[in-house]
């Protein structure tokens, strides 16, 4: 697990409150000095409860991004520890409900794969794979269009939701949103998945 890019920590200030003061003005040495004093224990407790270093740290991830992108409310946050605490909570139940949702998946790649045993090609892409191209698929958008995309599919939100979260227009959610649904595509048929079950992959997912 590598650490956060240390800008310079020195002459940030030990107090929580003060620090928070400085991110909700666009402090990045300050959101960095926060980052290097709770990332461990956000990730270790991720761990706990996801079982997977590999999803620890994309959770660990998209939930500091959030804290920076939603930087100017920082300053109201009364318990850093039990704020963080809260938030890895709920992307972790987010986490479980997403995987349930893509199990669901597999199982209709599997039977469409079944009725065309001929696309299979001694073996093409077994279900763990789909599986693994979509998260990757999911993973490699830039941070801004995953973290719309992710508020979108996986909890829900609506783009207004979205735009109110994220100080955007709900305009730009919505072409966000299309630019990542693009963007997933072009890496599933860039990694030989086409078809019927980019189709289905596409229809229950994005």
């Amino acid at each position: 697990m590598k650490e956060h890019p240390l800008y310079s920590t020195t002459n940030v200030p030990a107090d929580d409150t003060l620090l928070l003061e400085r991110i909700a003005s666009g402090d990045e040495r300050a959101f960095s000095a926060l980052y290097q004093r709770y990332w461990k224990k956000v990730y270790t407790y991720l761990l706990r409860l996801t079982k997977s270093r590999e999803t620890a740290e994309e959770l660990l991830s998209e939930i500091f991004t959030r804290f920076w992108i939603n930087r100017g409310t920082a300053a109201g946050i009364l318990n850093v520890d039990a704020f963080l605490s809260k938030v890895a909570y709920n992307r972790a139940i987010d986490f479980f409900r997403f995987a349930a949702k893509e199990k669901k998946i597999q199982v209709l790649i599997a039977l469409e794969l079944n009725r065309h045993p001929s696309q299979t090609n001694d073996g093409y892409l077994l279900d763990k794979e789909y599986k693994a191209l979509l998260r990757e698929a999911i993973h490699q958008l830039p941070p801004q269009r995953k973290l719309v995309f992710t508020l979108s599919r996986e909890q829900g939100l609506t783009h207004e939701e979205i735009a109110r979260q994220l100080n955007m227009s709900p305009h730009t959610v919505k072409k966000t949103i299309s630019n990542a649904i693009k963007s997933i595509r072009t890496f599933l048929r860039r990694h030989g998945v086409d078809g019927m079950i980019l189709s289905i992959l596409c229809s229950r997912h994005l």
